[in-house]
């Protein structure tokens, strides 16, 4: 759970649960204290309304108190969590896709990772799209693909060999990685430019960058994707790049990610 800076107190008790979750959240993360004095420091608080808004949450089920009176957050919190965050990733997902597709009059995408392909989830198209049918639903091979190479951006080179242990680099397009070890390297000149570029990997004449989704825990969860033909797209690559990245970094500070996660610098 990322450690956001605590806010004064707000007037209305949702918005006081929400900040002692927060708070607690981060102590527990920087391995600190979680009693109710502890909570009432972090967040400059009396002890009383601190003690009051806990023992709210505690009836809710979202945090527990512990016999030596220190407070843990409970798999109720997390459940939640998620589930916001997926209502968010749909609603604010497609909002910030309308407008990069707008802006850049290129299809855009959402996908997430699963195994070792990458899966459709949202898309956008501008008016004068020549693609036919959707691609929601649509899987493909994560070795080359934007969104497979932007989605494991915070994975560790033993992570991401685990993900294609068992593919088969089968050549997709001309540019196809040929091993893990290609996909690493890709991924490495990824990280420093800030976007995934995939020229001509997944299909002949199919150009794309795409750029991380972060959540609430600061891990990566999705991928912001601008794909076209390399024709209309290799000549203002840098253009759609930084605008995937700044259109995957305001999605993640959407859903919650703290900012040392967005590639957005």
């Amino acid at each position: 759970m990322p450690s956001a800076p605590l806010a004064p107190a707000p007037s209305s008790s949702m918005g006081r649960g929400l900040d002692v979750l927060t708070a607690l959240s981060a102590l527990i993360e920087k391995g600190s204290g979680t009693t109710v004095g502890e909570i009432a420091h972090a967040l400059d608080r009396e002890r009383s309304q601190v003690s009051r808004t806990l023992a709210t949450l505690a009836r809710s089920g979202l945090v527990e108190r512990r016999p030596d009176r220190s407070y843990a957050l409970t798999w109720s919190w997390y459940a939640a969590a998620q589930e916001l965050t997926a209502h968010r990733m749909y609603t604010h997902g497609l909002a910030v896709l309308d407008s990069l597709a707008a802006q850049l009059g290129e299809a855009t995408f959402l996908s997430e990772l699963q195994g070792d392909a990458t899966l459709t989830t949202l898309e956008s198209l501008p008016a004068d799209s020549r693609m036919i049918g959707s691609w929601i639903g649509r899987s493909y091979p994560a070795y080359c693909s934007d969104a497979g190479r932007a989605t494991l951006w915070d994975a560790s080179d033993d992570e991401v060999r685990a993900v294609f242990g068992s593919t088969d680099f089968t050549a997709q397009g001309p540019n196809t990685p040929v091993s893990v070890d290609d996909v690493l390297a890709r991924l490495d000149a990824d990280r420093e430019r800030g976007f995934t570029i995939v020229d001509q990997e997944a299909e002949p004449g199919l150009y794309s960058v795409a750029a991380p989704v972060w959540d609430f825990r600061g891990e990566v969860i999705a991928a912001v994707q601008v794909v076209g033909t390399r024709d209309a797209m290799h000549e203002r690559v840098a253009e759609c790049g930084a605008a995937c990245a700044r259109a995957a970094a305001d999605l993640s500070r959407r859903l919650g990610a703290p900012a040392s996660a967005s590639v957005e610098r």
